[in-house]
């Protein structure tokens, strides 16, 4: 998703450094019944909903699965051994903490505190600016239950249930303050099994938002630098993360603007891959930032217009 220094060996594949797929295949697909071994479809066919709040999350779940090509949803409740914020999830925690360490045995516990810390936030921070920006109305984040795979978080279910529609700046305030209980749940949470400092976390929380306001751009082609810089101080605002960094403007050779992230966290990547780091890692000189962000933005839109 970011460029980086130095080269991504021992990076695991396909997910990016804050936990979610670092891939973007260019859709979702449906899976039939038979189509893979063992894959039984449940009773519960969501592609067939039954009730109003059915179908939109029916859409919700399709919206996210098409956007991204990467997020694997599913209707109901949490199942055996998943994630669910404010339950007795030490088992869950313990379990991640203990094979992102076996991975990386040289990085350290504040690195395997933050991975568990991105790898629990990316999919609700992906839903909530989902929901505002593309489908049009917001889920309940507290029913969001998720399911761990090797050392990532990735896989989630949703209750059918009302969500909540209006206009963009309402569902922002909405979502966003829904988005922040839910990372202060997790915060405790990952606080009981091993120590996450606030500030850190609240700053990498406010990075993923950062992210995904700059990522509007593909997914709304005609959205405006003006826009997404909005946008991003409703989504601050209502998190409570106004001290949190911004979107910058930088111009291309073509004229051009492109939003680029100011961030003020940071990964912790470096201590897993030493002389890696994010193209918008704060630890890095601002010059040196900026070229490297100028030149993956160069790339990116070379890349989108190919």
């Amino acid at each position: 998703m970011k460029a980086r220094l130095g080269n991504n060996a021992g990076r695991e594949a396909g997910f990016s450094r804050w936990g979610y797929p670092a891939r973007f295949p260019s859709g979702a697909r449906l899976v039939r019944e038979g189509q893979f071994p063992g894959f039984r479809v449940t009773s519960h066919n969501y592609l067939f909903a039954q009730t109003d709040n059915d179908a939109a999350l029916t859409r919700l779940i399709a919206t996210a699965a098409t956007a991204t090509g990467f997020m694997k949803g599913a209707p109901g409740a949490a199942l055996p051994g998943w994630y669910r914020p404010g339950e007795n999830n030490g088992a869950f925690l313990t379990s991640l903490y203990q094979k992102i360490e076996a991975t990386y045995p040289e990085a350290g516990q504040p690195f395997y505190a933050m991975r568990l810390w991105t790898n629990l936030i990316w999919q609700p921070c992906y839903l909530a600016v989902i929901g505002a920006h593309l489908h049009g109305g917001v889920p309940e984040l507290g029913t969001l239950s998720q399911a761990m795979r090797n050392i990532h978080v990735d896989g989630y279910r949703l209750p059918a249930a009302p969500q909540f529609r209006g206009a963009l700046d309402a569902m922002i305030a909405r979502a966003g303050a829904d988005l922040r209980h839910y990372a202060d749940a997790v915060l405790k949470d990952i606080n009981a099994v091993t120590k996450l400092k606030r500030v850190p976390a609240l700053r990498m929380l406010g990075d993923h938002l950062l992210g995904l306001m700059k990522r509007l751009r593909h997914y709304q082609p005609d959205i405006c630098v003006e826009e997404q810089q909005r946008c991003c101080v409703l989504w601050q605002a209502a998190m409570g993360l106004e001290n949190a960094g911004g979107l910058e403007v930088i111009d291309l050779p073509d004229g051009r603007a492109f939003a680029i992230m100011a961030c003020k966290g940071c990964c912790l990547d470096y201590l897993a891959m030493p002389g890696t780091y994010c193209d918008c890692c704060p630890r890095q000189k601002k010059d040196v930032r900026l070229a490297r962000q100028r030149a993956s933005a160069i790339a990116e839109m070379e890349m989108r217009e190919d």
